[in-house]
């Protein structure tokens, strides 16, 4: 479970941009965003760039601080138990951000290792996920000599790989293949399955159509529009999620 209530994130301005005299100072990246997300289910977090997606996510994640507003994952306080948090998620982005000199073996334990994982708990999920994403051939090849959709599985796995209870996906699948895009939709779908809890934020509307049971669309830091994917396609006035999705957003 995730619960996010009037939640506000603000960046000050640099010297040259207080110099130049934009408005007052701060950059209003979150402003006032409240929603809730279920186990069992799937919350799209959808909007144009700048929205303010990543800034929400990154707050959830305990990568940023909030500058009002509570969090609360998992039945823990985002702010006063940030640990607690991050033992039970997983926060999986289109920047891997691996160690390049590791193997994805090596890598892979070291963030088990991180998290408590036990040996024989260990070797079955990191078993698991390597069939899942085809991973065993470059298994032990050094990252940095891996193409990027390799990488992405790799990332996917230090995600997954303690068996977070809540899952953040930031559009994991930028300018991935579509085979590699595809072992993610896979993953999302199982983690939903496993009754896990799941926010995915993408700009590709046909993600949003195989996997979204709920739904909040942001613009410029506030959610717009918050519903359940099927009383948001029966409430349409378009003949497309595209044209709808721009539809809110020019409305907003």
């Amino acid at each position: 479970m995730i619960s996010v209530s009037d939640l506000t994130k603000e960046f000050a301005f640099s010297r040259l941009q207080r110099r130049r005299g934009e408005t007052d100072g701060v950059v209003h990246a979150v402003d006032g965003v409240s929603f809730s997300c279920t186990p069992g289910r799937i919350f799209s977090l959808i909007g144009p760039n700048g929205a303010g997606k990543t800034t929400t996510l990154r707050l959830i994640s305990t990568i940023l601080s909030p500058t009002s507003g509570s969090i609360t994952v998992a039945g823990f306080d985002a702010l006063k138990q940030p640990r607690e948090v991050k033992r039970r998620l997983g926060f999986l982005t289109g920047s891997t951000g691996l160690y390049d000199r590791l193997t994805p073996s090596e890598l892979v334990k070291y963030f088990a290792d991180l998290n408590g994982v036990e040996s024989s708990q260990f070797k079955r999920r990191r078993d698991d996920l390597f069939t899942l994403l085809d991973m065993h051939d470059f298994a032990n090849k050094r990252i940095g000599k891996l193409s990027t959709g390799m990488k992405q599985k790799v990332s996917i796995c230090r995600t997954m790989i303690h068996d977070p209870e809540v899952v953040v996906f930031d559009e994991p699948t930028a300018g991935l293949d579509v085979i590699t895009a595809g072992n993610i939709i896979d993953l999302v779908r199982r983690c939903k399955q496993e009754g896990k809890t799941v926010i995915f934020s993408t700009h590709i509307m046909s993600e949003v159509e195989l996997l979204c049971d709920d739904l909040a669309i942001m613009h410029n830091g506030k959610i717009v529009l918050s519903s359940t994917y099927d009383e948001f396609r029966s409430s349409m006035k378009t003949d497309s999620l595209t044209t709808e999705f721009i539809r809110v957003i020019e409305q907003a």
